[in-house]
């Protein structure tokens, strides 16, 4: 497909639908593709990793036409970014949120930097899919269909998956990180987790702890790549 010229990469040239609404009555918005959905890409469900969001948006500017096959979401936490916090205007961490069978009520924790105890407490909702982000992040999987989800975090420097996939291995070797099975540490009611539970493979994309010239350079061809592929074949 034709892509834009590097002049035109100030502003995104395609319009959004609106999924849904945040904690605070913002519109959860989503760039859809072209024809069927193969894969929906979605950064910024944690409000304290904004590289993930800016580095999808930098390959989205590349679009002069909506992706043929995949679907976009730059915000999953749009109260989060704005505030900058981890977890949602209520201060959920909405990737413990999902209703897997490994959600817990208990508050969870997590680290202020790397090098951090992980002691700054969040909580996982009231109960499993109490959050309007996640309530309408699964309205719209069903919606769309797709056949994978990657989602953006940082700064684990990983590809993560359960059950590796030709996507997966594709994804690690473009980017040169490490392809795992598990971040190390439990994840209850994560949207890998839920993922698993209800056959949508789901990659967890985790950027490393690098500069914003660093994630362009390394990591917005790999995703240009993805959303502007005219077939999946290959990493099916």
């Amino acid at each position: 497909m034709h892509l834009r010229a590097r002049h035109d990469w100030g502003a995104i040239a395609l319009e959004p639908d609106t999924y849904g609404e945040s904690a605070e009555g913002l519109p959860l918005r989503v760039w859809r593709p072209g024809g069927d959905c193969e894969l929906l890409l979605f950064a910024g469900i944690h409000g304290e990793e904004p590289e993930t969001t800016v580095v999808l948006s930098r390959a989205l500017r590349h679009l002069s036409d909506p992706s043929p096959h995949c679907a976009v979401i730059l915000a999953a936490n749009p109260d989060g970014l704005l505030r900058g916090t981890r977890g949602n205007a209520r201060g959920v961490d909405l990737n413990r949120n999902f209703p897997a069978s490994n959600w817990r009520p208990d508050p969870i924790t997590h680290r202020s930097t790397l090098d951090d105890p992980s002691d700054v407490v969040l909580q996982p909702g009231p109960h499993a899919g109490s959050e309007p982000e996640t309530r309408a992040l699964l309205a719209l999987i069903d919606d769309l269909g797709p056949r994978a989800v990657i989602a953006l975090h940082a700064p684990l420097a990983c590809v993560d998956e359960a059950d590796e996939t030709p996507l997966g291995r594709w994804l690690a070797e473009r980017t040169g990180m490490p392809h795992v099975r598990d971040v190390g540490y439990p994840t209850p009611g994560s949207f890998g987790s839920w993922g698993g539970e209800n056959d949508v493979p789901v990659i967890t994309y985790e950027l490393p702890l690098a500069s914003m010239d660093d994630h362009v350079r390394d990591h917005v061809p790999a995703l240009v790549e993805l959303i502007s592929a005219r077939s999946f074949d290959a990493w099916r």
